[in-house]
């Protein structure tokens, strides 16, 4: 905690704790994560960076992706984040995007009362927008009206927005069906062209995710000859640069709609749908026909890290002669990094990317080789 905390900015709910470093200076936040991270990867310390970050006017309202709690108080749907059982309001939240929020908010004045529709949730995602509901449908004379007041909303706003009916919406907050299109278009494009639906995953700062990406692409040095498989590929962004600088690409994902987009956005890799570990079958036969020193990896895992049979098959079978990590979590990271350091990989640079400015979190690219005698 830093001697000196800054002034609340306006918009801020104080009982908010989504943001914890919100008053904290750049520096003392940036030297937080930076000693969290000396800690955790304390193992590796010669090859740890500085963390890169993005400048102060652009760590406030670069939120364009959030997933916000509704409920209906003083007779209108409210959007925000609940603390134990309290329900915060956040309707100018100074991270969020000013377009976030003032599309959370025309949204939710276009909701009818919860006898009617009994929203949960609502999704943001760059031009694209969803209201959970807790129910399997809406009356008919409820959703034509909602159809016509849409109609007037989203131009300007949004290029989508979505109903999603999914009774269940809980911790699994997203289901396969009940998707409703309620006005505009099913997919966006963001500015690098890349294809985009409701519930895409998109780093929050673009400009210091091409960096990452920028880094990963120079350590792995993709070329015609190297297969690279992808793990967790998301909508395509990582493949895309694969297939540009010639290689063939693998990539798995989960989401069905981030395998769809995928396709449109790197049509020369392959992707497959489903969990990292139960496509393992897949990507072993994709890499046993090439050489291991031609095969490449690149991971994106959730904070969990990689699954133990996935992390299993890179250290021992598939051998990957050069592997990117992006980890949202240094304590798995760290867990992964020893088994991988176990078998003769070497890991050559730790770099942490300041992905989310004004909370604690932390995001950390490995680089890792491996070494000659252990192929």
């Amino acid at each position: 905690m830093p001697e000196t905390l800054l002034p609340l900015p306006y918009g801020c709910n104080p009982a908010c704790i989504g943001c914890r470093h919100r008053q904290w200076p750049m520096e003392d936040s940036l030297a937080q994560k930076q000693g969290y991270l000396a800690r955790t990867l304390a193992l590796w310390q010669a090859a740890l960076t500085d963390i890169r970050s993005v400048a102060e006017a652009e760590r406030w309202g670069y939120r364009r992706r959030c997933t916000l709690q509704l409920q209906y108080l003083a007779s209108r749907w409210q959007a925000g984040m609940m603390r134990r059982d309290d329900f915060i309001a956040i309707p100018d939240c100074p991270v969020q995007a000013a377009l976030v929020n003032e599309a959370c908010q025309a949204v939710c004045a276009l909701l009818p009362p919860p006898n009617v529709a009994q929203a949960a949730y609502y999704l943001h995602s760059g031009k694209q927008a969803v209201v959970v509901l807790k129910q399997k449908a809406l009356p008919a004379e409820a959703l034509a009206e909602l159809h016509t007041r849409a109609q007037a909303l989203v131009p300007g706003l949004l290029e989508g927005l979505w109903l999603h009916f999914h009774p269940s919406a809980g911790k699994r907050l997203l289901a396969d069906s009940g998707w409703h299109l309620l006005a505009g278009q099913a997919l966006s494009q963001d500015d690098d062209g890349l294809w985009y639906g409701p519930a895409a995953f998109a780093q929050l700062l673009p400009g210091l995710h091409r960096q990452a990406l920028a880094q990963a692409v120079s350590h792995l040095k993709p070329s015609p000859g190297h297969a690279v498989v992808d793990l967790y590929c998301g909508a395509g962004r990582s493949l895309r640069l694969f297939t540009e600088a010639g290689a063939s690409a693998l990539g798995v994902e989960a989401g069905g709609a981030a395998v769809a987009c995928a396709g449109l956005n790197a049509p020369a890799a392959q992707v497959l749908r489903g969990n990292c570990l139960h496509r393992l079958p897949q990507v072993r036969a994709w890499w046993q026909a090439v050489p291991r020193p031609m095969r490449l990896a690149y991971v994106n895992p959730p904070r969990t890290g990689l699954e133990p049979e996935v992390l299993h098959y890179l250290a021992h079978e598939g051998q990957p002669s050069r592997l990117a990590y992006l980890s949202c979590s240094a304590g798995t990271l760290a867990r992964d990094l020893a088994m991988l350091e176990a078998v003769g990989y070497a890991v050559e640079c730790l770099t942490p990317y300041d992905f989310f400015p004004q909370t604690h979190h932390v995001e950390v690219l490995a680089l890792l080789t491996l070494k000659p005698a252990s192929v």
